[in-house]
């Protein structure tokens, strides 16, 4: 399995990987990969030792193995090794002879402890046994994810690793406390039909396994050499006048960079100079307070309290006088003072040095680009052009109703034209109703009388309309009582037709 971005990645733990074609110089396709210059020049061992460091699965687990004599394995060769939960897998030799004794001095581990043996060196079908199970771990973690989630543990899987057999597999897994995962041992038991090992790491673990970019743009140190990690805290960044800033200072395992503790020395070494409590200077202008501090240059930079307008860079060294004059009792008069103060010799201004290259500034002139600036509409443009569009189609939405009002009934099709004489022979309307003849006989008298077949009942009990009192006019419409009686009548049968 090659590197990110590797073109030349084969599917295998670099068998013929990046090396024999010439690239990933830099251990890409190795993690915590190692050099063994005394095996590359071709040096022999005065005092032959019998140990070999062999790495798995491209150097995410290195382990330290006894090497028999008639094995005749050395740095860089495959081998098959015993492992100690039974079953063999399969490695790569990463260092021999007098480097391994150093290796294990470095991680305590003692020289006569009890070892597992290399048994042979691997030949071609176990490197393609290998390739096999190699290939089967992402649907194997993705399908073991799918379980743990089923089982609502609160668990995290993040890389699974087989034995070079494929009678084992190991998975790693991430996790805040203690989890209960014996049913889970069984669920992958079930499904995987191998055997079952699960290991906790840590989120920094976990990011050397699986590996990745920083926000520098090299590969995590964590996945490349850095093997033992430090406790980081936020007081690294403090010295170093980092801003506390989470997303900026965590790595990609959410914890804080490692590479926090690089230059932390450095700073400390350079802050023995500077004084403990100058963050406020008394003077006569006024109190001044510090705003950051350059540590290398030995500068610090101080502004008014009450107006902060302008900044002072003053050497440390003339803050260590103003402190002195302070404690005896003089404040100085400003800070313009403090920076007249007579600097160190390493802050004298030095005699100016002719460069030793040609200056050519005078001699070639590049002419000046133009560059045209694109106008950005302002929000007066945009509004205007909103209303204007709104008034666009407020006109056209007024002549399409002015184009409706002037259209006559004669300008309908034929086939809704009104016919020019009704069929009862009667004469059209006249367009203006104010032209009618005003000697028109009203309609009502010609109405023929109703029947009187009315109960006797109800003619007594309701006498005729001429001999009903009419009811008194209240208001303009005159009928105040008649609507009450409605109201009555009415009341719950719904809407009056």
């Amino acid at each position: 399995m090659g590197c990110i971005g590797c073109s030349c990645s084969t599917g295998k733990d670099s068998v013929s990987g990046c090396r024999s074609n010439g690239g990933c110089a830099s251990g890409g396709c190795n993690r915590h990969n190692t050099y063994d210059w005394i095996t590359a020049m071709g040096i022999s061992d005065a005092k032959p030792f019998d140990t070999v460091e062999v790495s798995f699965k491209n150097g995410s687990r290195k382990e330290f193995f006894k090497n028999p004599p008639y094995t005749r394995a050395t740095t860089g060769d495959w081998v098959v090794v015993e492992s100690p939960s039974g079953g063999f897998d399969v490695g790569k030799v990463s260092l021999s002879g007098e480097l391994v004794r150093l290796q294990m001095k470095r991680k305590r581990v003692r020289p006569d402890a009890r070892l597992q043996t290399v048994v042979r060196k691997a030949h071609e079908r176990d490197l393609e046994r290998l390739d096999e199970v190699r290939r089967q771990e992402r649907d194997v973690m993705i399908q073991a994810r799918v379980i743990a989630r089923t089982l609502d543990l609160d668990m995290k899987i993040g890389d699974v690793e087989f034995q070079g057999d494929g009678r084992k597999c190991t998975f790693y897994y991430t996790a805040d406390g203690r989890v209960d995962f014996r049913e889970l041992i069984r669920s992958y038991a079930r499904e995987f039909k191998v055997k079952i090992e699960m290991r906790q790491i840590g989120a920094r673990q976990e990011s050397a396994r699986i590996g990745g970019l920083g926000n520098c743009g090299r590969e995590l140190c964590c996945s490349t050499w850095l093997s033992e990690f430090k406790s980081v805290n936020t007081a690294a960044a403090r010295y170093q006048n980092l801003a506390i800033n989470q997303t900026k200072l965590s790595g990609m395992c959410g914890r804080l960079k490692c590479c926090l503790n690089y230059e932390l020395d450095t700073y400390i070494d350079a802050l023995e100079d500077f004084p403990d409590r100058a963050e406020r200077l008394k003077t006569a202008a006024g109190m001044a307070i510090l705003v950051k501090t350059d540590v290398f240059k030995r500068l610090m930079f101080y502004t008014y309290a009450e107006n902060r307008g302008k900044f002072y860079a003053i050497h440390v060294d003339q803050i260590w006088e103003a402190l002195d004059m302070i404690k005896q009792g003089n404040l100085p008069g400003s800070l313009d003072d403090i920076l007249a103060m007579a600097p160190p010799p390493d802050v004298e201004e030095s005699e100016e040095v002719e460069p030793d290259f040609e200056n050519v500034h005078d001699v070639i002139e590049l002419p000046i680009e133009k560059r045209k600036k694109k106008k950005k509409k302002s929000k007066k443009g945009r509004d205007r052009s909103q209303s204007a569009a709104a008034a666009v189609e407020k006109a056209a939405q007024d002549e399409i109703a002015q184009s409706r009002q002037q259209q006559r009934p004669s300008d309908r099709p034929d086939d809704r034209r009104r016919p020019e004489q009704r069929p009862d022979n009667r004469p059209p309307r006249p367009d203006d109703r104010r032209d009618r003849p005003q000697n028109r006989p009203d309609q009502r008298d010609q109405r023929p009388p109703r029947p009187e077949n009315r109960p006797a009942e109800k003619q007594e009990n309701n006498p005729p309309k001429s001999e009903q009192p009419a009811p008194p006019k209240t208001g303009n419409n005159g009928g105040g009582d008649n609507r009450n009686r409605d109201k009555r009548k009415f009341k719950g049968k719904g809407p009056r037709k």
